[in-house]
Formats: C-alpha cells, sequence, structure tokens
C-alpha cells in the first residue's frame, strides 16, 4: 500500500503533467505547430512578430549600463558550463552502462526552439541560446544525478530539501534500516517508469 508520501509524489507528478499539456496548448493560441522538432508559424503571424523585433542600435542604446557591465560576468561562466557538460556526459555514457542505469536523453532537456521567434532579435536570440542550454544543462545534470544517487544511495532525508529530483519518490524512508537492507537491490534497479 502506498505511503501518503508516494501518493503526494504521484499527485505532484500528474500536476506537472497537467502543465505541460497545459503550456502544449498555447500552440493554437499563438498559431504554431511542431514538426520534427521545427516550430512553424502562420505567415501572418511571422510578420506581426516582425513589427516587434528590436532594433540592435536601440536594443543597446536602451539598456541600463549596470546590465552592460554584467554580461562578461555572465557570458565567462560559459566556460566551467561546457566542461561539466563534457565531464558528466562523460560519466554518463562510461558509468551507467556498468550501473544498468538507463541514460538519460539530452535533447529531454537541452531545447533550443527560441530561435523560431521573429521578434527577438540577434542578441536576444543568442542569450536565449545561452539560457536554453545552460537551464536545459542543469535538469540534465540533475537527472543523471538522480539516477546515480538512486543506484549509490537511495534514502531520503531527514532534513526538508527546497526541491526534489524526479527519482526521489523511488527511495527508501529516513531511518527505515530494515528496508533499507531488504529492497537496497531492488530500488537500485527500478528504472522500469523511465520510457
Amino acid at each position: 500500500m502506498p505511503t501518503q508520501i508516494e501518493i503526494l509524489l504521484d499527485k505532484i507528478k500528474n500536476l506537472e503533467d497537467e502543465l505541460v499539456d497545459e503550456l502544449q496548448k498555447q500552440q493554437e493560441e499563438f498559431s504554431y505547430e511542431i514538426s520534427k522538432r521545427r516550430i512553424y508559424f502562420e505567415e501572418k503571424v511571422i510578420a506581426r512578430h516582425k513589427r516587434y523585433v528590436k532594433q540592435l542600435f536601440s536594443y543597446i542604446s536602451d539598456a541600463k549600463l549596470k546590465h552592460i557591465l554584467s554580461v562578461p560576468f555572465i557570458w565567462i561562466c560559459i566556460i566551467p558550463i561546457v566542461l561539466m557538460d563534457i565531464t558528466i556526459s562523460l560519466y554518463q555514457e562510461i558509468c551507467f552502462p556498468i550501473y544498468g542505469i538507463p541514460k538519460v536523453k539530452r535533447q529531454d532537456y537541452i531545447v533550443f526552439d527560441r530561435q523560431y521567434l521573429n521578434y527577438l532579435n540577434i542578441i536576444e536570440k543568442i542569450n536565449c541560446f545561452y539560457c536554453s542550454y545552460a537551464n536545459g544543462l542543469f535538469g540534465y545534470f540533475q537527472e543523471i544525478a538522480g539516477r546515480t544517487e538512486q543506484f549509490w544511495c537511495p534514502i531520503k532525508h531527514a532534513k526538508r530539501i527546497k526541491s526534489l529530483h524526479s527519482r526521489y519518490q523511488k527511495f527508501i524512508d529516513y531511518g527505515d534500516a530494515e528496508t533499507y537492507r531488504a529492497k537496497i537491490e531492488k530500488t537500485r534497479h527500478d528504472f522500469k517508469d523511465i520510457k
């Protein structure tokens, strides 16, 4: 019989799925469709979007000085982000087959689609590319780490944590030594819910 925590986690997952479905309904409202990972807008929408592009000169001249001065600090982060990407992707490629853990699909986390928005200028599109890469990558990292944690240490925390990763509901309750020893091997390999 599922515990109250498992019931709540299932509800959260169902609500997340419902939220994604609701967000997808925007396709109808904003007249676009997705085909083979590409976004297509109706011609009249493209023309309307182009009227909202902020020209580069205006974009730069309207920017606050403090924002312009912060740009190097934002972009310097790309170096450790790319190095982490290489390191963690390599870790997954080598270790996950050894442990029998299903690999995380990058494309489920790192999504580049804002370049199809004709109301963004080139600087905005580059910034969106960077944010999509970095934030998608952190989600990708979290899923890899969550699957690793499920294999090596699938124990819930006693202290409250801010956000739970997707594998946390599979973990064994904190302090439940008997269940831990009885179910550790089963829990380590319980990835049947991954599509």
